[in-house]
């Protein structure tokens, strides 16, 4: 995966904002909180002055404009840093817009460990757990620019509250934009294999995959699965990997309580019980560093998840 083609999903984000105003989304309304050049809504401001409002340091009264504006017909994407989007605005994400099940879409960028040197402040590792816990909120988590691009197609079309997370990391375009399809509540399988099954989301779709050759080299077969979307969380697709494979690794730039993690073993206790690895921040706060430094330091490489997947497969060879 080296020689693929990077992209940050916030960039993918702001593009397509744009693109779907030139193709006749003429409701769509644009919102940022004094941060657009981060969470390249500047693309979208730049084409659509009008339609770009800033309201400044000032989340939760953004959501709450964006919230009004929804129930005139529009369909507002507001966009911040995912600690300011999830964390400081939750309240006004709850009662304003999940509790009335607004047609409204919480764009949050610079979410997980890799925002790197803006540390542990910066690094939001729980808004996935909040966003999961409002009744009706629809959660994405793309994990390369194709993704990132269909996604927000999706959230614009979809009726209803939409939390969509973006990384500030480039990460690597391993999509096909030809043939690539989106559904909303639909996981992908990328790799074929009956040893275990990696279930990842966002930027480490692409360490999942990395993972599976290392683990091939090792002769262990491994299903890698990408799940985009975390809520509503495809059912099916887990509990067949779970019948099949035996052994399930979850991976995720995120706290593994709350999250894609917990989701998965939700539904395994219940459904299906199996033996389950969550890969993802340990109850921890992050540390300020670059990016790639930091995930290696909370286990977040390809090479940590392949050991865990040997030691799952093979219990007392690593």
């Amino acid at each position: 995966m080296a020689d693929m083609k990077k992209i940050a999903t916030r960039v993918s984000y702001g593009s397509t904002l744009v693109e779907l105003a030139q193709q006749g989304a003429d409701n769509l309304v644009v919102f940022d909180a004094d941060l657009a050049a981060a969470t390249k809504t500047e693309i979208f401001k730049k084409a659509y002055p009008e339609r770009h409002f800033d309201c400044g340091i000032a989340e939760q009264n953004m959501v709450g404009v964006a919230a009004g504006m929804s129930t005139m017909g529009y369909v507002p994407f507001v966009s911040s840093f995912a600690m300011f989007a999830a964390g400081r605005a939750f309240e006004q994400i709850r009662n304003t817009v999940g509790y009335p099940h607004l047609n409204v879409k919480i764009a949050a960028t610079h979410a997980g460990l890799s925002v790197g040197e803006d540390g542990a402040s910066h690094q939001c590792c729980e808004d996935i757990a909040l966003m999961r816990t409002i009744p009706g909120m629809v959660i994405l988590s793309p994990a390369d620019d194709v993704e990132a691009r269909a996604a927000v197609i999706a959230a614009y079309n979809y009726e209803g509250p939409v939390y969509l997370r973006f990384s500030r990391l480039p990460s690597p375009v391993f999509h096909n934009s030809d043939n690539y399809e989106f559904h909303i509540g639909k996981g992908e399988k990328l790799t074929d294999g009956f040893d275990a099954a990696i279930i990842a989301t966002g930027l480490m779709t692409a360490e999942a995959l990395r993972a599976a050759v290392l683990a091939k080299r090792q002769g262990i077969s491994v299903r890698v699965i990408n799940m985009p979307t975390i809520k509503p969380l495809d059912e099916e697709i887990i509990l067949t990997a779970a019948r099949e494979c035996h052994n399930i690794i979850t991976v995720e730039e995120h706290n593994v309580i709350g999250g894609l993690g917990e989701a998965v073993c939700s539904l395994l206790s219940e459904k299906m019980p199996t033996p389950v690895r969550r890969i993802g921040v340990q109850d921890k706060f992050g540390h300020s560093g670059p990016a790639a430094e930091v995930l290696r330091d909370y286990g977040l490489t390809a090479e940590n998840i392949a050991a865990t997947v040997r030691e799952m497969v093979y219990p007392g060879t690593v």
